[in-house]
C-alpha cells in the first residue's frame, strides 16, 4: 500500500499542454471574426505569442485571424500543425474524424509601436467624436 501512496505522490501533471493560457480555441459560428482578431493582439501583448486553434470548419477562421495579423506586420508564424482527431458523433454511435490546425504567431519587432499607434489614433477620433456631439 505504501508504494501505491508514494508512487501517486510522485506522479508530474502536466497542465501546460492540455491547458495553455495563451491558446485561442476558435469556432466558426460563435463569434465575429474580429473578437478573435483583437484577442489574439491581446494574447500577444500579455504573451508575446498565442496559438490559434481549430476544428473543421473553423480552420478558415483561424487562417484568416492569422493572415490579418500578418498582414497587418503585427505577427510571424513560428509553427503550423495540423492533425486529425477523433470526435464521438452521437448521432452515428462511431467516431468521426475532424481536421485539426494550430497556428502559433508571435509579436514581430515592431508589434508595441503598431499598437501604440493604432492606440493614439483610436484616442484622436473618440476625442473628435467628443468634441462634435
Amino acid at each position: 500500500m505504501e508504494g501505491i501512496t508514494e508512487g501517486v505522490n510522485n506522479i508530474n501533471i502536466n497542465i501546460s499542454d492540455s491547458y495553455k493560457k495563451n491558446r485561442i480555441q476558435v469556432s466558426n459560428t460563435k463569434k465575429p471574426l474580429f473578437f478573435y482578431v483583437n484577442l489574439a493582439k491581446r494574447y500577444m501583448q500579455q504573451h508575446n505569442e498565442v496559438e490559434l486553434s481549430a476544428l473543421g470548419m473553423a480552420i478558415a477562421t483561424v487562417v484568416t485571424v492569422a493572415e490579418i495579423l500578418k498582414n497587418n506586420g503585427l505577427a510571424v508564424e513560428k509553427k503550423i500543425m495540423t492533425s486529425t482527431v477523433d470526435i464521438k458523433d452521437d448521432s452515428r454511435g462511431r467516431p468521426v474524424q475532424k481536421a485539426k490546425i494550430e497556428i502559433v504567431l508571435g509579436k514581430t519587432a515592431n508589434f508595441d509601436e503598431l499598437m501604440a499607434a493604432a492606440a493614439a489614433e483610436d484616442g484622436e477620433n473618440g476625442d473628435a467624436e467628443e468634441q462634435s456631439t
